[in-house]
């Protein structure tokens, strides 16, 4: 349902549009979500649950629900085959950055990962699921 609710806001929230993140942001959104990426391959839940935002560690608590949740409904970004980035657009003044994915059964999902700058770096704040754009059959 959250899920759900993040697409539609992504929808809704007025057209995105390109981000102009400066390239070194550019590097360390891709950095933190590459990681996060990594982390789920290497079942490191307190590094995968490190790069989320504290809004989500909040909704979560523990690294092990996290992951938890992570294995269920976003299967594709906890083991994927094939991971691809795109463009960072812009929704509501905040970055999200597109990631292609190709998940474990062969699925294709476009990732939008909602990005927050905090002190200590960029987190991430949310990924929503949609169909992917690019390995659309």
């Amino acid at each position: 349902m959250k899920r759900l609710a993040l697409v539609l806001l992504l929808l809704f929230a007025g057209a995105p549009r390109a981000q102009s993140v400066a390239p070194a942001d550019q590097a360390a959104i891709q950095a933190v979500v590459a990681a996060q990426l990594d982390a789920f391959r290497r079942d490191d839940e307190t590094a995968a649950f490190g790069y989320a935002s504290p809004m989500i560690q909040g909704m979560f608590e523990t690294p092990t629900r996290f992951m938890d949740m992570v294995r269920g409904p976003y299967r594709p970004i906890y083991r994927p085959r094939l991971v691809e980035f795109g463009e960072i657009i812009e929704v509501e003044g905040r970055p999200v950055q597109k990631v292609e994915i190709i998940g474990p059964d062969g699925t294709a999902v476009l990732a939008l990962y909602t990005m927050i700058r905090r002190p200590e770096g960029w987190r991430i704040d949310g990924v929503a699921l949609t169909a992917s754009e690019k390995f659309a059959a």
